[in-house]
């Protein structure tokens, strides 16, 4: 019955269902306002809601889709997988194929979990590092985003490096107490940090393309610094790469600036569409993982090999040719999103921000009028079929389905809005 329903009808149900009508806080549009799209199928780079209205998808399910929706290779691989059982709760060939393939493109793995979603990755890697080091105190960045789990969802506090203030009701300020805050962007408060607290630090985590509070791109020198304490402290670096990982390059953003983390989490292409996290890094800090070691972590459907199906078919078609197009595409994107006035659009391998604003390397200094000016694009856009992720702080995300008819009915929307913003 519900498939009858329109976008409004549906919300309106799912009001009495969920919190906020969703099951998952930005799809409710309420940074951008308006009802939110209900899809009732996807292919490609499309989508179509259920009024039966087409729309360019630049969400891309927030990142695993880099090849596309329902891609065909992929869902032959799911397929294949299916007919053999759904989920075993057992070992099976196809989590070691796809950690095969995981350790050619990324040498630093050496070891590795799988887990079922981001936040259970970055979660387990944190454990994993305070086992390894026995300390307690993590350290993370203000503007990175590593999942829901409650030592992560705080924010800076009144000093340059200070112990996290819960960000979210039904956090304990005990959780937020163990974690150091430091702002992107800002040597001297990472100095500070360390030489207040390195002796007590287990790990630092950071999404060293930082991709979850817009495109906040560091200078290599500061992330050197990172790679540099983190060393001297006996401090487990974590990068957290489940949005840059296999996307940016095959090795991620380790690869691209040259620096080895101690760990690394993933999320997202490693499914090719499926739920799926991984943590792993150097064989030493994963051997005290159970039941080779005394840190627990279990999971029901780690390792599905649907998923696992999945992933392998996605990472064995991201050729080099794959990324340099991925590359050329997102400077043409990007230049396209650029013909509004007054827009920035910075770009990272296929991740472009569509900010009004320049130059931001820091959550803290986007402007609150530059994401009204988003959220006014946004509505415009999504009037013109275009599908923009719905908040001025998230990424927008090209696949290589992004081609020639995509592309057209892209800048077909950018002309018919542009003239509504003012140089």
């Amino acid at each position: 019955m519900s498939q009858l329903m329109n976008n409004e009808a549906l919300f309106q149900e799912a009001l009495t269902h969920f919190p906020g009508g969703v099951s998952s806080p930005v799809r409710a549009f309420k940074s951008v306002g308006g009802t939110p799209k209900f899809f009732k199928r996807a292919w490609d780079a499309w989508f179509e809601d259920e009024d039966g209205k087409t729309y360019v998808d630049l969400c891309m399910s927030w990142g695993p889709l880099i090849l596309g929706h329902a891609n065909a290779d992929i869902l032959a691989a799911v397929n294949e997988a299916m007919q053999e059982g759904l989920t075993f709760g057992a070992p099976s060939r196809r989590e070691v194929a796809l950690a095969r393939r995981i350790k050619a493109m990324v040498p630093h793995v050496e070891k590795m979990r799988f887990v079922s979603s981001g936040t259970e990755a970055v979660m387990s890697a944190l454990r994993a590092a305070r086992g390894f080091t026995k300390r307690d105190r993590i350290l993370k960045f203000e503007g990175c985003y590593h999942g829901h789990s409650d030592a992560l969802l705080v924010k800076a506090g009144s000093g340059l490096a200070t112990f996290g203030e819960p960000t979210s009701a039904g956090v304990p300020k005990g959780f937020a107490d163990l974690t150091v805050v430091v702002s992107l962007d800002d040597p001297e408060g990472l100095e500070q940090a360390f030489a207040k607290y390195g002796a007590e630090l287990a790990a630092a985590i950071i999404e060293p393309i930082p991709a979850n509070n817009g495109l906040l791109l560091q200078d290599l020198s500061f992330l050197k610094q990172l790679r540099e304490l983190c060393t001297k402290h006996g401090t487990v670096l974590i990068f957290d790469e489940v949005i840059s990982g296999f996307r940016v390059a095959p090795g991620g953003a380790a690869e691209i600036y040259g620096i080895t983390p101690d760990m690394v989490t993933f999320g997202k292409i490693i499914g090719g569409g499926m739920p799926v996290g991984l943590y792993g890094g150097r064989k030493d800090i994963m051997g005290v993982v159970s039941p080779d070691g005394p840190v627990y972590q279990a999971g029901t459907l780690s390792g599905n090999p649907v998923a696992m199906a999945a992933g392998l078919a996605t990472l064995e078609r991201l050729t080099p040719a794959v990324y340099s197009n991925l590359n050329t595409q997102a400077e043409r994107w990007a230049k396209a999103f650029e013909q509004i006035p007054g827009l920035h659009a910075p770009h990272m391998g296929s991740l472009i921000w569509p900010l009004f604003q320049s130059g931001v390397k820091r959550a803290d200094r986007v402007e609150s009028g530059a994401i009204l000016q988003f959220n006014k694009m946004h509505k415009l856009l999504l009037d013109h079929g275009v599908y923009l992720p719905p908040s001025g702080y998230e990424v927008a995300f090209l696949s290589t389905a992004h081609g020639e008819q995509e592309f057209a009915h892209f800048e077909k929307g950018i002309q018919a809005v542009k003239g509504a913003f003012s140089a």
